[in-house]
């Protein structure tokens, strides 16, 4: 399981540099294995097939995914979120709703992005959108 948070991470990055950048996701892949290959010393680094699929499914479904998460984050637009929440939300709700990822793994996984790289007042606002598009998903 380490490797599939590892690769969310890297997919949150990707993410990042593409929103920040407005730069095709394919750029934003290569970018991030080019960075990675100047900071380690040896070979490059090994593909990343998960990180991949996450990174060019969010952001190929990012319109669909973002009129879900404005219609949940009550009180904020996605452009004055900042950029790391966006994107946790963009992948979780992708994971939750195209990829297949059960709900409680996607929030999970969400959670310990958050904690990770975002501020403690982001994990509840996090928790909360994506527990309320859990609950549409679900018909409950």
């Amino acid at each position: 399981m380490a490797a599939r948070h590892r690769s969310r991470q890297r997919a949150l990055q990707v993410l990042y540099q593409w929103d920040m950048r407005r730069q095709p996701v394919d750029e934003a892949i290569r970018s991030f294995y080019e960075t990675m290959s100047a900071s380690e010393s040896g070979p490059p680094p090994e593909p990343d097939e998960f990180m991949e699929s996450l990174a060019r499914g969010a952001s190929a479904a990012a319109p669909r995914l973002d009129e879900r998460i404005n219609a949940k984050a009550s009180n904020w637009k996605l452009e004055r979120m900042p950029v790391v929440d966006r994107n946790i939300l963009r992948l979780a709700v992708y994971e939750m709703t195209e990829a297949g990822t059960p709900p409680a793994v996607a929030i999970d996984e969400a959670l310990e992005l958050a904690r990770q790289f975002a501020g403690d007042d982001a994990i509840a606002f996090i928790n909360g959108v994506l527990d309320a598009v859990r609950k549409e998903a679900s018909g409950v």
